[in-house]
Order: C-alpha cells, then structure tokens, then sequence
C-alpha cells in the first residue's frame, strides 16, 4: 500500500508548523523523516494517522482519500508505534496487545484464540516472550515501547507509521526493533531521531526543516557532511565499514 501526503498545511494559532508538505511512501518502502527538533516530523505524522486534521492538503492511501475512509478502515490500513503511551488504568500486557485487534472486530465481539495466538506470536517477535500477564505500568520505557510495537504488529496492517520508535531504548534493543520492522516488508513511515539508525534501515529520507523539507534521496544520496551541516549546524565525517554500510561521525 502506498501512502501519500498532498500539500499538507497546518498551523497552532499564527504558527505555521507544516508549510505544505508533500511526500510518498512506495509499497514496502521504508521511508524515514529527518529534522531538528520542531521541524515538524511528529505533527506530521499525527496528520497522516489522523490524530491532527490539517488545514489544507490530504493524506492518501493508494488512490483513496483518508479523509473519506472510516477510522475503523483506516486503522485496518495503518497502525501506528507513538512516542508517548500512557495509561489511566492498571492494563496487563496482553490486554493492551489485544487492542490491535480492535479494527478486526465487530461491536462487542469477544477476543478468539486466534486473537491470542496473534498476540503470543506478536510478542515473540519484540522478544516479550510470557510478558503478557505483567502489568504494563510496572514495564520499563524501553519495554513498554516494545509492547507498543507488538499492539502494532498484532493489527496486521500493510503499513507502520513509526513516531521515534527507538526513543528509551538501549543499543541491543534499538537495533532489534528496527530489524523487526524492516524484516516485515510492509510500508513504513518513520522519524527517527539517530541519523546512524536512519542510514541503516531506510530505503529513503525526508529531510524537514521550518514545516517545509528540504531534502530527500537515499541515504547516501542525502546525508552528506554538508547536508547535515545546513540541517543540525554540526560537522560531520562520513565513513564505511567492511560491509559498506555507512556511518556518520560528528566531530568536535
């Protein structure tokens, strides 16, 4: 599934935070968002999971307008691993997996064993393995975020939209959420914070500056000492290990 986002305008107020944002996601492309902090990537996204309405512009699925589809539809489309997740009540972990399988349900439709299933194998995959009595308030950051991650994975939607998804993470489990998602081969939408992070996995970047981008290409194409310089005001030195992935040094 293609997503795509036409001229997407919105504002807080006299504040212009996007300033017509166009930009696509290819089916199974890793898309990753760039950008200081402020320069729009979050507001972005709750645009395109339909958080936030914007002022002008629309947001695309294939050919289909989002704005003209049920949320119910949409949440079949898209789900979605938000930077902040917080709970008023004592939830367990499988309880707040199973939530993924909402869209797939009628009104007052009980959870199946298939649900079940789905939400075991769910929290295999982040390595969450016999967490699901647990209470979710008592997880750590960087497990709570890795719960999030499998309630996205249990909606089995064709696309991810991915809000800094690696933020409470330690080194180990970072590279391991990124590898996950990469590995499923779905359409994925990411900002992400690590440049290092965003060259190891994305297929393509968008670069966001002041509501507007200002860049995009592979991340080779894109991350140029240069580049990052006009971007983040910082040097940089751009090197290559054994394998010829590259990895951004910043120097002082």
């Amino acid at each position: 599934m293609k997503i795509t986002t036409k001229n997407l305008q919105l504002s807080y107020g006299a504040a212009k935070i996007l300033k017509g944002i166009s930009l696509y996601a290819r089916p199974r492309e890793f898309v990753g968002l760039i950008g200081p902090n402020g320069s729009g990537k979050s507001t972005l996204l709750k645009c395109i999971y339909r958080i936030l309405k914007p002022d002008a512009g629309q947001v695309f699925l294939d050919d289909t307008p989002l704005h003209q589809m049920r949320i119910r539809a949409s949440a079949r489309c898209m789900a979605v691993v938000a930077q902040h997740n917080q709970y008023a009540f004592d939830f367990t972990v499988d309880e707040i997996v199973l939530t993924g399988r909402s869209p797939h349900k009628r009104a007052l439709e009980g959870d199946s064993v298939q649900d079940y299933q789905i939400v075991r194998q769910s929290l295999d995959a982040v390595g969450l393995s016999g967490f699901g009595p647990r209470n979710f308030q008592t997880l750590s950051g960087g497990e709570q975020q890795r719960v999030i991650l499998a309630r996205a994975l249990a909606q089995q939607t064709p696309c991810l939209i991915l809000d800094e998804p690696t933020n409470h993470l330690d080194v180990t489990h970072q590279l391991q959420l990124m590898r996950i998602v990469k590995a499923l081969d779905r359409t994925v939408i990411a900002a992400i914070h690590d440049l290092n992070i965003a060259a190891m996995f994305c297929d393509r970047i968008y670069a966001l500056k002041d509501g507007i981008i200002v860049g995009c290409g592979t991340p080779k194409e894109l991350l140029t000492p240069d580049f990052i310089k006009s971007i983040y005001d910082v040097d940089t030195e751009i090197v290559y290990d054994h394998q010829g992935q590259m990895h951004i040094l910043f120097v002082s």
